[in-house]
């Protein structure tokens, strides 16, 4: 049986930062408070005509690189996203062209566990022998759909991207993947209007229904609950416990969260990858972003085990055990 395994990593993070001290002019906030609360100083914004489709083929550019392969060995793009260029065409296929690529390329949609999603299509795809090599991108511009007069929200959330470029390897890389979805609580996180249940109109403009929406406690809530669950349940289905983690690598939400989430699973805090303080909450692309920030501090070695972790509007979350097979960066 063929595996999927990591050959290439990237990441790309826009060069405007908004930091704490920024939003205190903006909204009734202090830097005090954001940081105790969530472990965010700054995050990156998207410039003025930047899209979520130029962050992702600006990731994607670094892994393919990252991998040493030609662009006309990519069999299959996936993009994981929840800020998506327009409602149509998908954001991976914009990205495609931005890339030069031919292959198929098509959008997932789970929120912030959107990456675990899209890694699961992938995984499927080398394992069936229906593609050797799959381009996956986690790829998000939050601040275009965040309402900055809100300060429950507009502090935690940041833009930018992540990659992965899988290939079939005889060697077990990506094992378990685990996902779960629970449309009953979709009203807990959401943009409200600007879909086909609701079009956007002057009064929802006026009411910002077209901003993201979320109960916070709620979300912290559920999250704490599911994470250590599929987290084990993945764990499992690769033959492993949490005793052989290397690194818990959670989507970047909220320290807090982060923190309870490693206390309720054993993990030591140290072995918990967190960049939130630099990026805030990136959505789909909290992931590949903090699995790049280990990869580039030279921080993976072959054999190291990496439960990646997300949950998200939907609800959904997941969980996915790699098993890291690359050497170094090429």
């Amino acid at each position: 049986m063929k595996h999927a395994a990591v050959i290439g990593i990237g990441s790309y993070l826009p060069a405007d930062v908004l930091t704490n001290a920024d939003l205190e002019r903006m909204v009734d906030t202090s830097d005090e408070w954001i940081t105790s609360r969530t472990g965010i100083r700054q995050r990156h914004v998207v410039a003025e005509g930047e899209a979520t489709s130029d962050l992702a083929a600006r990731a994607a550019e670094v892994a393919l690189a990252d991998a040493g392969i030609a662009r006309e060995k990519v069999d299959l793009l996936v993009l994981g996203t929840s800020t998506p260029d327009m409602l149509f065409p998908s954001t991976a296929c914009l990205t495609q062209a931005k890339l030069g690529l031919t292959c198929p390329a098509y959008d997932v949609n789970a929120a912030c566990t959107g990456f675990i999603f899209a890694l699961q299509h992938a995984a499927a795809a080398i394992e069936s022998g229906r593609a050797r090599t799959v381009l996956v991108l986690g790829a998000d511009a939050l601040t275009r759909v965040v309402d900055f007069t809100d300060r429950g929200t507009c502090v935690l959330f940041g833009d930018g991207a992540g990659a992965f470029v899988l290939a079939a390897s005889d060697e077990p890389g990506l094992m378990g993947i685990h996902l779960g979805s629970d449309g009953t609580g979709a009203d807990l996180l959401s943009i409200p209007a600007g879909g086909s249940a609701a079009p956007c109109t002057p009064e929802r403009l006026t009411a910002r229904d077209n901003f993201l929406k979320m109960n916070g406690n709620e979300v912290f809530k559920f999250a704490v609950r599911a994470i250590p669950k599929v987290a084990r349940q993945a764990l499992k289905e690769s033959g492993l416990t949490v005793d052989d983690v290397t690194w818990l690598v959670p989507h970047q939400a909220n320290q807090r969260i982060l923190d309870t989430i490693a206390d309720r699973l054993g993990v030591p805090h140290e072995r918990v990858v967190s960049i939130i303080e630099h990026t805030g909450n990136t959505s789909t692309a909290s992931i590949p972003l903090a699995m790049d920030a280990l990869y580039t501090a030279g921080k993976l070695a072959p054999g190291d085990v990496c439960a990646m972790v997300g949950f998200g509007a939907g609800l959904t979350w997941g969980a996915a055990v790699l098993r890291w097979t690359k050497k170094e960066r090429s």
